[in-house]
């Protein structure tokens, strides 16, 4: 195809909505907002850009509202603080345009390279995300230790929940808009690791999942923090698993409009009430191991394997403990 006429199929293309997630982007989103209008003006389409901000405390809703007298395409969300994954839903739920595509705020990856997710998306591929891994990707300014925690936490997820997808954490991700609207309204999560459960949903839906090779910049600003966030979305991939094996993906947690619909109890099959019986005998055994194995310590000193044994028990009670108090979120 030759560059005019490839010009000219981009001209005819619909339109497209831009979701960019934002917490506390005073600083980073003038640049942004920038780069996007300059996008804009080259794009023959009808084009909106959403900041879903995610309950920001600083002038980030202020400088949207500010901004958006003057740019008729762009339009604020705020939510209160839940995290990224509730930013990015309530994002997605209210697109117009009739494909949607997901931004960070600190636009890692040139817009230029937006061509290469739509191209794709057009030719009956319904989803669409960037991989900075593939053989023509190329990183720019990575420190190792995020390449090993990114790397590592991959590998959990293609071993765990989606096997064949080398990056699911790329901030840049298209989806047609009936697929975005059918994908989120089943989405539980509302941290970082939004990506894979949707991803994962993907799958088990039908739908087909493409990566593209992207060039990508390292922007120190993360809002990701190393330790704490890598130990919650490396805990989440086992929520997302025991979600669905208490079949809770079976009906929409979301309405069209992004307002949260009536819990109405799935029952659950075989294996869902063996996990079921099996949390609760876990709590009364975490509970037992733990005394008999602290009173040999009481009574003679001693750090006996009871006591080794009760901290296996209480690890695995504060795991139960933690999913069931995510999931009352």
């Amino acid at each position: 195809m030759t560059q005019i006429s490839e010009m000219t199929r981009l001209a005819e293309s619909p339109g497209v909505s831009i979701i960019i997630p934002a917490y506390n982007e005073e600083q980073r989103l003038p640049r942004t907002l920038g780069e996007l209008d300059r996008y804009r003006s080259q794009f023959d389409g009808d084009f909106e850009v959403i900041v879903a901000d995610d309950g920001s405390s600083d002038g980030t809703a202020a400088l949207v509202n500010r901004e958006a007298l003057t740019a008729p395409w762009l339009r604020l969300l705020r939510r209160p603080h839940r995290g990224k994954g509730a930013a990015v839903r309530a994002g997605m739920l209210a697109a117009k345009q009739p494909r949607v595509i997901l931004c960070d705020a600190d636009l890692s990856m040139p817009l230029d390279q937006l061509d290469r997710f739509l191209n794709v998306l057009d030719r009956d591929c319904p989803i669409v995300i960037g991989s900075r891994v593939l053989k023509d990707s190329q990183r720019f300014h990575n420190p190792l230790p995020r390449r090993l925690m990114s790397w590592f936490f991959n590998r959990l997820v293609r071993v765990m929940l989606v096997p064949g997808v080398r990056d699911t954490q790329c901030g840049f991700k298209a989806f047609r808009r009936e697929v975005a609207h059918d994908l989120f309204t089943y989405q539980h999560l509302n941290g970082f690791t939004f990506d894979v459960e949707i991803l994962y949903l993907a799958r088990r839906r039908g739908y087909r999942v493409l990566e593209v090779p992207i060039d990508w910049y390292f922007d120190a600003d993360s809002r990701v923090r190393a330790g704490v966030d890598a130990l919650k979305m490396a805990l989440d991939l086992f929520r997302i698993r025991v979600l669905a094996i208490l079949r809770r993906y079976q009906r929409p947690l979301y309405g069209a409009r992004g307002d949260r619909l009536p819990v109405v109890p799935v029952p659950p099959g075989p294996i869902g009430r063996t996990w079921r019986n099996m949390k609760g005998l876990t709590i009364v055994l975490a509970q037992v191991a733990f005394w008999l194995g602290l009173l040999p310590v009481v009574l003679f000193g001693l750090f006996t394997v009871p006591l080794l044994m009760a901290g296996g028990f209480l690890a695995c009670f504060m795991l139960f403990t933690y999913m069931r108090h995510a999931e009352a979120r």
